[in-house]
C-alpha cells in the first residue's frame, strides 16, 4: 500500500488556525504551535465569557434599579418584594431601562410597590 502524505489537509488546518490567530502578539500569530495554543485558549475564554455576560448584565440592571429605588425612598429588595405582592410581572431588564429612560413610569411602579407593602 502506498504511503499517504496529508500535506494539503495539514496545510489547510494550519492556515485555518493561523487565520484565527490574527491580532495575537509575537509568535502567537505566526508560529503554528504557539498560535494553536493561543487560539484554543481564546476560544475557551470566549465560551466562558459568553455565559458570564448574562450575570454581568443582571448585576448592572440590579445596580440601576437599586439606585432609582433609593431615589424613591425604597431599597432594591423592598421594591422587588412590593412589585411581587402587587403582582406586577416586569423583568429586571425592563425595570432598569425604565429607571434610566423614564423616571415617571419608574416612580409610578415604586408607588405601586409601596402601596402593596403597606396594604
Amino acid at each position: 500500500m502506498p504511503r499517504v502524505r496529508g500535506s494539503s489537509q495539514t496545510r489547510r488546518r494550519r492556515k485555518k488556525i493561523l487565520k484565527q490567530a490574527k491580532g495575537h502578539r509575537a509568535g502567537r500569530h505566526s508560529l503554528f504551535k504557539q498560535a494553536n495554543e493561543s487560539v484554543m485558549h481564546a476560544l475557551q475564554y470566549a465560551y466562558e465569557h459568553r455565559r458570564d455576560r448574562k450575570g454581568d448584565f443582571r448585576r448592572l440592571w440590579i445596580a440601576r434599579i437599586n439606585a432609582a429605588a433609593r431615589l424613591n425612598g425604597l431599597s432594591y429588595s423592598t421594591l422587588m418584594s412590593g412589585l411581587k405582592r402587587a403582582q406586577v410581572e416586569i423583568d429586571r431588564k425592563v425595570l432598569a431601562d425604565l429607571a434610566v429612560r423614564d423616571e415617571g413610569a419608574f416612580t409610578a411602579l415604586a408607588e405601586t410597590a409601596r402601596t402593596a407593602l403597606a396594604g
